[in-house]
């Protein structure tokens, strides 16, 4: 791979540390250029990054509200936002700011090594790269039922909670689950509801 500029902005020494170390272990070629702040981040004299990691909860400018500054300075670099909150509202919310994609921190280094790899490299990805609403949501095969826990789960909901709802057990429940995620490629729920807003197939 050729040599590549990743920009890491986050408020937590330690947490960037770890990252840093994860990615020079994971990936070749790469530099990684750390920022504490988008205060920071804004004064660095670096050419375009190939990929911007943004941390939300930032000291000072927030990492949502900021990402507007980071497309004006850098339009061509796709930014993944890091957050220990993956909420439905927050996953919402940084999809309609205009993120490449969005990772949970809490997810392992394997998945957000394999996530940066394919925004990298423009790999499509249903999180990432959307397409046409229309053509994805009639390649997305769901059940009526499972679009019905695919609306719940991007309400924020927990399984005990749609199980309620639809009047299903927390196992049912867990199986549609599942059963979406693999027919939108993710592995997690907060990647589920940032897919399906992508690809039309929630409102």
């Amino acid at each position: 791979m050729l040599s590549t500029t990743i920009l890491l902005i986050d408020d937590h020494a330690l947490f960037r540390s770890g990252l840093r170390m994860v990615l020079n272990t994971g990936m070749q070629g790469i530099e990684v250029v750390e920022a504490g702040s988008l205060e920071e981040a804004m004064w660095l004299d670096i050419a375009v990054p190939a990929i911007v990691l943004l941390d939300i909860q930032l000291q000072g400018l927030n990492g949502l509200e900021g990402m507007a500054l980071l497309k004006r300075k850098w339009p061509q670099a796709p930014v993944v936002v890091l957050s220990a909150d993956s909420g439905a509202d927050t996953v919402r919310n940084a999809q309609e700011r205009g993120a490449a994609h969005f990772v949970s921190k809490a997810d392992s280094a394997d998945r957000i090594l394999a996530v940066i790899h394919q925004v990298l490299h423009g790999i499509a990805d249903p999180v990432r790269n959307a397409g046409s609403a229309g053509a994805d949501a009639n390649q997305t095969r769901l059940t009526p039922r499972q679009c019905e826990v695919l609306d719940l789960l991007c309400q924020g909901l927990s399984n005990k909670l749609i199980g309620r709802r639809l009047n299903l057990s927390e196992n049912t429940v867990r199986g549609h689950v599942q059963a979406v995620l693999a027919a939108l490629q993710v592995v997690s729920r907060s990647e589920a509801a940032f897919a399906a807003r992508q690809r039309g197939l929630v409102s």
